[in-house]
């Protein structure tokens, strides 16, 4: 049975921000609130949280999970950039972007796309998910709370509560959040590939 966290959207509470991180420290796996949609989250060498967000997802081993970061300087140390990406990647961040780039040893094998040895990244414009990654220190291994078979994502916390109540450790509610996964946009061929349109207008990388 999930543990439910309301939390203040502009003040998160600390203790309550601490509780959360507590439990993604110990293995949990949680629906969190993001500046496009809801996520699910935990511990970057989380094997559990993996193997049960693709079982949730219904996700192959081709899916890109992402690393969401708490600002530029730890994206850098998870993905490698060049100059110029480095100047369309920093003008975009914070935003309800995913950007695919060829990652680090810094990131666990498991979290890597098999053939092309990318990884997503992104960070986030949103109180409470900064305040999170404030206190966990590190990323969060997250993918957008998009169940199989609907094409739109979760939106309120009392409704992924209810219906995944079975298969998560915690959610966080601060009301409303976005109704619209991240754009995504591929860096690791060294140009911009616009994979997904989504919350993020993509017009910067056309």
């Amino acid at each position: 049975m999930a543990k439910y966290f309301d939390v203040h959207p502009d003040n998160p509470q600390q203790r309550t921000i601490n509780q959360v991180a507590d439990l993604i420290r110990a293995d949990a796996l949680v629906a969190y609130p993001t500046d496009s949609c809801y996520a699910l989250g935990c511990r970057l060498g989380s094997r559990d949280g993996i193997d049960r967000i693709r079982s949730i997802r219904r996700l192959d081993d081709r899916h890109h999970f992402t690393l969401v970061c708490q600002d530029f300087a730890q994206l850098g140390q998870f993905v490698r950039i060049d100059n110029d990406v480095f100047r369309a990647i920093k003008a975009s961040t914070p935003g309800s972007y995913t950007f695919i780039l060829p990652a680090t040893r810094e990131v666990p094998r498991m979290l890597q796309h098999p053939k092309k040895k990318t990884v997503g990244v992104r960070i986030p414009d949103h109180v409470v998910t900064q305040a999170l990654l404030t206190e966990l220190g590190e990323p969060l291994l997250s993918s957008t709370l998009l169940l199989p078979d609907e094409e739109e994502p979760l939106t309120q916390g009392w409704e992924i509560k209810d219906r995944l109540d079975h298969v998560l450790d915690a959610v966080v509610d601060s009301g409303e959040c976005g109704t619209e996964p991240t754009t995504v946009i591929d860096f690791s061929g060294g140009e911009a590939e616009i994979v997904r349109v989504g919350a993020g207008d993509p017009a910067r990388f056309e």
